[in-house]
């Protein structure tokens, strides 16, 4: 075992519970993606934009950049299609991060004329922490309209990941 497996499975589950949610909901209607919990959140489209948009920042944040026009890519929105394949790629590209990082590490992020320093670990941990954030907004949004949602519990994921093998 490498010695950042056990961060790396934090994002392949990520990875996971992204695509399965988006998976999920590639059968709702055009006015289900438009559905909100309540009418100061984001509708389901635009959690899905903001999930996958803040994904590419935390991967340019964890090299000292930011903002470079990331959140285009899904504003307008793109469909659910392109944000599998945005989720994907943004998803496997924070694997790639978390098997690579050392304890060490930091990043220099400008901001507004200034610069900050922050544990490039930092920033993994906003990502891996955002996006359950707000696949839990999207189920609950979903939820309160009567849509049944993926069960994103790590026991379906490590299913899906084969672990959990009879041994006797």
């Amino acid at each position: 075992m490498t010695k950042n497996a056990a961060l790396s499975e934090f994002f392949r589950y990520n990875r996971w519970a992204n695509l399965r949610l988006i998976e999920d909901c590639s059968r709702l209607s055009e006015a289900q993606l438009d559905l909100r919990a309540n009418t100061a959140s984001r509708s389901v489209r635009e959690l899905f934009a903001h999930l996958v948009g803040s994904q590419l920042t935390f991967i340019l944040r964890t090299k000292g950049r930011q903002h470079e026009g990331e959140g285009r890519v899904v504003d307008p929105w793109p469909g659910l299609p392109t944000i599998r394949e945005l989720a994907a790629a943004s998803s496997d590209e924070l694997i790639a991060i978390a098997a690579s990082l050392t304890d060490e590490e930091s990043v220099d992020l400008p901001y507004e004329g200034k610069t900050y320093r922050y544990p490039r670990s930092f920033f993994l941990l906003h990502a891996f922490e955002h996006g359950m954030e707000h696949r839990t907004e999207i189920k609950v949004t979903l939820a309160q309209a009567g849509v049944e949602t993926p069960d994103l519990d790590g026991w379906f994921y490590s299913e899906a990941a084969g672990f959990g093998r009879e041994v006797g």
